[in-house]
């Protein structure tokens, strides 16, 4: 058995004898489904400016020029489906080795993988519907296109008025409270906390990590790269997300 596959063969082991797993995702896992990284080349940031949220909120321009952006790039998005990383894991909540999944992704990849919603902690929100900012009301973006293509009029709820934006969190927007107790709550029950195609530089979900092994569960990474937190860990596997975590989940 080669060097690489006995560090597979080993985080295969530490996940069959965790009791409580959580899997954390970053943007790694989906660029096997075709979604660039957001600041890799080809990422929308290397395009355009991120619009911050406090300039979406005070300028209807902003909102319009929002909502352009996400049209002219939702059409990667869409096409997208889940890879062999997301299968991967969706196997392990399915038979009980992995409790939750939080992720930085926004793509709902893990939730068309097959994983429960309720088991899904989303700390970036989610891009594939939008929600009034004001209610919570949930809207369909198919219906927000065809209106704003007529005329290119940022949408507003027909409920209470509110701004309606892609239910993501945005740059300079507050993190979900809720979701953030949720994952603290999880992070520090787990007792092998598995760190999966994230650069681990984005704060605060990159705290996470390091908050479950301090709490004395293992620490994995796996990632193409290094990251920040690699002394960390119990064990580091800079290998492709989707095949390795295919041979980590496959029966014996």
């Amino acid at each position: 058995m080669s060097a690489g596959q006995d560090d597979v063969h080993r985080l295969k082991e530490m996940i069959q004898t965790s009791r409580r797993a959580v899997v954390f995702t970053g943007a790694g896992i989906s660029t096997e489904s075709g979604i660039p990284d957001f600041r890799s080349p080809g990422g929308i940031w290397t395009k355009y400016k991120p619009i911050d949220f406090r300039d979406f909120m005070a300028s209807e321009e902003m909102r319009r020029e929002s909502w352009r952006r996400k049209f002219a790039s939702d059409a990667v998005m869409k096409a997208a489906r889940p890879n062999k990383g997301h299968l991967a894991v969706a196997r392990l909540v399915q038979e009980g080795k992995v409790s939750s999944v939080i992720t930085q992704n926004v793509d709902g990849l893990h939730q068309l993988s097959g994983v429960p919603d309720e088991q899904v902690i989303e700390l970036h929100g989610n891009a594939t519907y939008a929600a009034c900012l004001d209610c919570g009301r949930r809207f369909e973006l198919e219906n927000i296109r065809l209106s704003f293509e007529k005329d290119e009029i940022p949408p507003v709820c027909d409920r209470c008025r509110g701004i309606v934006k892609t239910a993501t969190i945005s740059f300079g927007q507050a993190m979900p409270i809720n979701e953030v107790r949720a994952a603290e709550k999880e992070t520090l029950e787990c007792d092998l906390f598995l760190a999966v195609g994230s650069s681990l530089v984005v704060y605060p979900a990159a705290g996470f990590p390091a908050q479950a092994k301090k709490n004395g569960a293992r620490l994995v990474i796996l990632n193409r790269d290094p990251t920040p937190l690699d002394p960390l860990a119990d064990l580091v596997l800079n290998r492709e997300i989707g095949p390795t975590l295919s041979m980590v989940a496959e029966p014996e």
